[in-house]
């Protein structure tokens, strides 16, 4: 396959950079660095364009951070410019990149993603009996520099950017093996998904594997037998090792599809999904959390009702809707919307809360719609042609309490 050159002159072009920034700046423009940025925009193009014509643009200036959930991962964060510099190379290195993975590569490709790999993985389940998964140990600090480099070289041949790509990769090293990609870079995600196309290859050309479904680095083949998965995570095994310089999880045993498989967060089944006992009780965790976060005043109701939204849609094409449901019963009034059930409830009380001729449905980032006005005290009927001889000037004003139902009389 032949390679790709001259992209440079392209990423360093003004419009290219000024497109990074604003792509860069979704969701964030109220940071500071991204304020900074945007204070003197012009300048601040010009500036980088003008560190990266001269090749002195400092990379790897990271936020380090941990975070606990589902597991602790270490976060490295690149300051905005850098940022926008990343968004400015990939923005014409990653359509080259797709272009070498395969069909059924599902992580950060646009059109793929989590849902499609599950529907995929479902209807391999259906299919063929046996099925084989595997993972890496560890896979973005065990990814070999030196490996990874050689593979973007047979990919582009524009020595600058290859001298860029070299510089970004280096910049994060964990320990002195020449080991490791940054966690929450963008360029790690693709490099990262570059980084096992030989797996993809192989169990594509494999008359062994009828159906494959890789999510970055959990990877499943499905077969008609056992036998022939088993030779196939022996041969897979080897180029793990051998080749990429990585090592799997656990040693690869075949299972019947009938007994389903826990995948991205999900149980799949040959007839249905739904949630793996990791994530509901992740779920659960977490909507405790937003429930002492509001009532402490810790969260406002916007903010906790688009937590639960976000909570809500990823359980959502699973079949957890009983479950669901009781786990949403003391959030009541933050679900409207999201839950299928009791519509007519649902429909009845915001039409008892809301005006006439209102929207039925208040969104979270709306001023609080006024509730209906009580209904005018009426007047009796004896003095209501005194008010309309009042109206029309013949009859002299008279008190308006006067004219009101007098209170009921009290024991």
């Amino acid at each position: 396959m032949k390679r790709h050159g001259h992209l440079w002159p392209d990423i360093i072009d003004r419009q290219n950079l000024v497109w990074a920034a604003h792509r860069a700046a979704r969701g964030k423009r109220g940071k500071l660095e991204v304020r900074r940025f945007w204070k003197d925009f012009d300048a601040s193009i010009d500036q980088l364009r003008r560190e990266l014509v001269a090749g002195t643009f400092v990379v790897g200036c990271f936020n380090t951070f941990k975070v606990f959930d589902p597991k602790e991962r270490t976060i490295h964060a690149a300051r905005f410019v850098e940022r926008v510099f990343h968004h400015a190379l990939m923005r014409w290195c990653e359509p080259i990149l797709d272009r070498r993975l395969i069909h059924h590569t599902y992580a950060c490709r646009t059109g793929k993603g989590r849902l499609a790999a599950l529907e995929t993985a479902q209807r391999a389940m259906r299919q063929y009996p046996w099925y084989l998964q595997m993972d890496v140990r560890k896979y973005f600090e065990s990814i070999d520099h030196g490996v990874l480099l050689h593979q973007l070289r047979r990919v582009f041949k524009d020595k600058t950017l290859l001298g860029w790509f070299e510089r970004i990769i280096d910049s994060h090293r964990l320990g002195d093996a020449g080991k490791g990609l940054p966690i929450g870079s963008l360029t790690s995600q693709h490099f990262a998904n570059h980084y096992l196309g030989a797996i993809d290859r192989f169990a594509e050309n494999s008359s062994s594997v009828k159906a494959y479904v890789r999510y970055m680095d959990d990877f499943v083949c499905w077969g008609n037998d056992a036998g022939s998965l088993i030779d196939v995570g022996r041969r897979i095994e080897k180029l793990v090792q051998d080749d990429l310089r990585l090592s799997l999880k656990h040693v690869a045993q075949p299972r019947p599809s009938r007994h389903g498989i826990s995948l991205l967060g999900w149980r799949v089944f040959p007839t249905h999904a739904e949630l793996n006992r990791r994530s509901r009780l992740r779920f659960t965790r977490k909507m405790r959390w937003l429930e002492a976060a509001w009532t402490q005043g810790a969260a406002s109701d916007a903010a906790v009702q688009q937590r639960v939204t976000a909570l809500t849609a990823f359980t959502l094409p699973a079949k957890s809707f009983h479950w669901r449901q009781r786990c949403l019963s003391r959030f009541r009034c933050m679900a409207i919307g999201l839950e299928p059930g009791e519509p007519g409830w649902q429909l009845e009380q915001q039409c008892a809360e809301l005006p006439f001729r209102q929207p039925q449905q208040q969104h979270p980032h709306e001023p609080q719609q006024q509730h209906r006005l009580p209904p005018c005290p009426k007047l009796r009927s004896d003095t209501l042609d005194g008010v309309i001889r009042q109206l029309q000037g013949t009859e002299p004003a008279m008190d308006p309490l006067a004219a009101m139902d007098p209170p009921a009389a009290t024991n």
